[in-house]
């Protein structure tokens, strides 16, 4: 029994590790993709975009929850201060999206 518990105590270690991995990895991948496909808009507030890094601009956006901001950004969105066109004119899939909005909401905290 206790070899049975040292295993699953081991596992779970071993998942929790690799979900960490996973988290940063993304957040990389963010970045890049923020860097190739977002940066033109959001870090010079072109069209009304929010601006990377501007608390101000993005706690209500925030507040909203990160799924929303990826049906918006993945949907494209017409807003009080801006427009969001669909992907961003690009063609990132959804995935690529939620970890592009998971980083830029990161830098928004």
């Amino acid at each position: 029994m206790s070899r049975f518990i040292s295993t699953a105590i081991c596992a779970l270690f071993v998942c929790s590790i690799c979900s960490t991995v996973a988290s940063a990895s993304d957040s990389a991948a963010g970045k890049t993709l923020f860097e190739a496909n977002c940066a033109a808009c959001h870090k010079t507030g072109l069209g009304g975009a929010p601006k990377i890094g501007d608390k101000a601009a993005w706690a209500p956006r925030i507040a909203q929850g990160v799924d929303v901001l990826v049906n918006h950004a993945d949907n494209g969105y017409d807003g009080k201060t801006g427009s969001m066109p669909a992907k961003g004119g690009t063609t990132l899939t959804t995935a690529q999206i939620s970890d592009v909005v998971s980083y830029m909401v990161e830098q928004g905290k």
